[in-house]
Protein backbone atom coordinates (compact mmCIF):
# COMPACT_ATOMS: atom_id res chain seq x y z
CA UNK A 1 0.00 0.00 0.00
CA UNK A 2 1.49 3.43 -1.35
CA UNK A 3 2.38 6.30 1.88
CA UNK A 4 0.99 9.60 1.54
CA UNK A 5 3.08 12.04 1.57
CA UNK A 6 1.04 13.93 4.01
CA UNK A 7 -1.74 13.50 6.02
CA UNK A 8 -5.16 14.06 3.90
CA UNK A 9 -6.86 15.40 6.87
CA UNK A 10 -4.30 18.53 6.77
CA UNK A 11 -4.51 19.10 2.70
CA UNK A 12 -8.56 19.27 3.14
CA UNK A 13 -8.04 21.49 5.48
CA UNK A 14 -5.41 23.86 3.79
CA UNK A 15 -7.73 23.51 0.52
CA UNK A 16 -10.78 24.71 2.32
CA UNK A 17 -9.11 27.91 3.47
CA UNK A 18 -10.18 28.73 -0.22
CA UNK A 19 -13.90 29.61 -0.24
CA UNK A 20 -14.12 28.57 -3.93
CA UNK A 21 -13.04 24.97 -3.00
CA UNK A 22 -15.02 25.26 0.17
CA UNK A 23 -18.19 26.48 -1.70
CA UNK A 24 -17.71 23.54 -4.22
CA UNK A 25 -16.80 21.15 -0.89
CA UNK A 26 -20.03 22.14 0.42
CA UNK A 27 -22.19 21.58 -2.58
CA UNK A 28 -20.81 18.02 -3.36
CA UNK A 29 -21.53 16.96 0.85
CA UNK A 30 -24.96 17.98 0.05
CA UNK A 31 -24.99 16.26 -2.62
CA UNK A 32 -23.74 13.10 -1.25
CA UNK A 33 -25.73 13.85 1.81
CA UNK A 34 -23.95 14.77 4.46
CA UNK A 35 -25.75 16.95 6.74
CA UNK A 36 -25.31 21.00 6.02
CA UNK A 37 -24.31 21.65 10.10
CA UNK A 38 -21.75 18.73 9.52
CA UNK A 39 -20.31 20.09 6.32
CA UNK A 40 -20.20 24.23 7.62
CA UNK A 41 -18.75 22.87 10.86
CA UNK A 42 -15.72 21.14 8.71
CA UNK A 43 -15.14 24.25 6.92
CA UNK A 44 -15.48 26.90 9.12
CA UNK A 45 -12.93 25.00 11.60
CA UNK A 46 -10.82 24.99 8.90
CA UNK A 47 -10.82 28.38 7.92
CA UNK A 48 -10.50 29.30 11.84
CA UNK A 49 -13.81 29.99 13.82
CA UNK A 50 -12.94 33.46 14.99
CA UNK A 51 -11.83 34.39 11.35
CA UNK A 52 -14.89 33.14 10.05
CA UNK A 53 -17.20 34.68 13.00
CA UNK A 54 -15.79 37.65 12.97
CA UNK A 55 -16.54 38.00 8.81
CA UNK A 56 -19.94 36.63 9.05
CA UNK A 57 -20.54 39.16 12.14
CA UNK A 58 -21.65 36.44 14.51
CA UNK A 59 -19.98 35.77 18.60
CA UNK A 60 -17.69 32.34 18.60
CA UNK A 61 -19.72 30.30 21.23
CA UNK A 62 -22.88 31.73 19.09
CA UNK A 63 -21.34 29.49 15.84
CA UNK A 64 -20.37 27.17 17.55
CA UNK A 65 -23.85 26.51 18.99
CA UNK A 66 -25.39 27.11 14.86
CA UNK A 67 -22.93 24.47 13.77
CA UNK A 68 -23.53 21.47 16.42
CA UNK A 69 -25.82 18.90 14.57
CA UNK A 70 -28.14 19.04 18.09
CA UNK A 71 -29.32 22.81 17.76
CA UNK A 72 -32.00 24.09 15.02
CA UNK A 73 -30.54 27.29 14.07
CA UNK A 74 -33.03 29.14 11.73
CA UNK A 75 -32.98 29.86 7.82
CA UNK A 76 -31.96 33.32 8.38
CA UNK A 77 -28.80 32.07 10.36
CA UNK A 78 -27.69 29.23 8.20
CA UNK A 79 -27.93 31.81 5.18
CA UNK A 80 -26.28 34.26 7.10
CA UNK A 81 -23.26 31.13 7.32
CA UNK A 82 -23.26 30.17 3.42
CA UNK A 83 -22.95 34.24 1.94
CA UNK A 84 -19.37 34.29 1.93
CA UNK A 85 -19.87 31.16 -0.19
CA UNK A 86 -22.63 32.85 -2.16
CA UNK A 87 -24.50 29.88 -1.14
CA UNK A 88 -28.41 30.09 0.07
CA UNK A 89 -31.32 27.67 1.09
CA UNK A 90 -34.17 27.55 -1.44
CA UNK A 91 -36.99 25.08 -1.91
CA UNK A 92 -36.71 23.14 -5.33
CA UNK A 93 -39.73 21.06 -6.45
CA UNK A 94 -39.54 17.30 -6.52
CA UNK A 95 -39.68 15.31 -10.33
CA UNK A 96 -42.89 13.51 -9.77
CA UNK A 97 -44.14 10.44 -12.06
CA UNK A 98 -45.95 11.50 -14.90
CA UNK A 99 -49.55 10.43 -14.04
CA UNK A 100 -49.72 10.86 -10.53
CA UNK A 101 -50.54 13.38 -8.71
CA UNK A 102 -49.91 14.83 -4.72
CA UNK A 103 -53.35 14.59 -3.17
Amino acid sequence: MARRHRDWNVGLAEDLRDQEFAREFLLAAIDEGVPLQVALAKVVRAMGVKEFAAKVRMASPNLLRTLNPRHNPTQDTLNRLLKPFRLKLSLAPLDHPRGRRAA
